[in-house]
């Protein structure tokens, strides 16, 4: 693997540490799947200096960008192997090895509202399911955050499940594709670098990219004018995650003080990317041209029981994915966002 020619690389990385981190009673090394300059590296790094101030400089947290060591699908094994000491990352990178990691990292529908996550996490299971997960490759599960939750571009209205009827839709492989053709649309293999030529050529009629104020920024809402905001299909689980054996070794003010800024930085991240998200929403509403469609609970309740049966296929695939789609439908239930 790319991660076992990673010892000189470490090396330039321990050089680059700055004093105050030897200076620190605990000096981790992180990667994350983000490049810097990327506003989520941005507010992660701020995650390590939160951390660094809670445990009065006990610990430092050296935070790398994607690549810095290892690609960002080996960060797994790196920490396992103790190149890396953790990550924050798209949980889904790995199911490859497990479809579980896939069927929570992003289970298709299932989300309207980054809360919803995060508390199905903390109070609904989510939680244990990671760290069942990831125990048996070595690491440790500290908490989650995300970018929240996706728009989809539109060249055509949309406004619940029967609009996706026939609709040239790009979206990622996988289960993202399946579902979307469950609802009724075409789903087209596109890169995220031929999305915008694409909608302007008519190669496809609507969208899966990204958030709303990133699509606002590349133009993609002045050539498809009917976005939905919030969306209802995707919305990515960030992991953080470090090195079990470590994490077992720190003393539990330590842990609560890495689980209790994990937390903190994840409301945190929601609630700026969402800022600058209502910002671009005002922008693109103020211009006339752009009609922002939300649909109803029901056409996201509608959505997300056929993205159910879809979860059910992933579910087959090994026991670990058979029991995070039992614990998440659990709580869907519970919590009334299904019938």
């Amino acid at each position: 693997m790319n991660w076992l020619r990673s010892g000189l690389a470490a090396g330039v990385v321990t050089l680059a540490m700055s004093s105050q981190a030897f200076a620190a009673d605990y000096a981790f090394k992180f990667q994350s799947s983000d490049p810097a300059g990327n506003p989520n590296f941005e507010l992660q790094t701020g995650w390590t200096k939160a951390l660094e101030e809670k445990t009065g400089g006990r610990v430092s947290v050296t935070l790398l960008p994607v690549g810095a060591i290892v690609e960002h699908q080996e960060t797994q094994d790196a920490i396992a192997a103790g190149i890396l000491d953790g990550h924050i990352t798209d949980t889904s990178y790995f199911a490859g090895k497990d479809p579980a990691f896939g069927l929570i990292a992003n289970p298709v529908g299932a989300w309207s509202d980054p809360q919803q996550m995060f508390d199905f996490m903390t109070d609904g299971g989510g939680n244990a399911l990671m760290n069942g997960l990831l125990e048996p490759y070595g690491l440790h599960f500290i908490g989650a955050t995300t970018p929240g939750l996706e728009a989809l571009v539109s060249k055509v209205p949309m406004d619940g499940v029967a609009d996706l009827k026939g609709v040239k839709l790009r979206a990622p492989e996988g289960l993202v594709q399946q579902v979307f053709a469950a609802a009724g649309a075409s789903p087209v293999n596109l890169p995220g670098s031929e999305v915008f030529t694409g909608l302007d050529k008519g190669v496809i009629d609507a969208a899966d990219y990204t958030v709303f104020s990133t699509n606002q920024a590349q133009g993609l809402n002045d050539i498809a004018p009917h976005p939905i905001y919030p969306g209802f299909h995707s919305m990515p689980l960030v992991e953080v995650s470090m090195n079990k054996q470590k994490w077992d070794a720190l003393p539990d003010d330590i842990k609560q003080a890495f689980e209790t800024t994990v937390a903190e930085f994840a409301q945190h991240q929601v609630a700026e990317l969402a800022r600058r998200d209502q910002e671009a929403v005002a922008a693109a509403k103020a211009g006339g041209k752009i009609t922002i469609h939300d649909w109803p609970a029901e056409e996201r309740a509608k959505f997300r029981k056929i993205a159910i049966g879809e979860w059910e296929k992933v579910a087959a695939k090994s026991p670990n994915a058979r029991k995070v789609y039992d614990v998440l439908t659990a709580y869907l239930t519970e919590h009334g966002l299904v019938d």
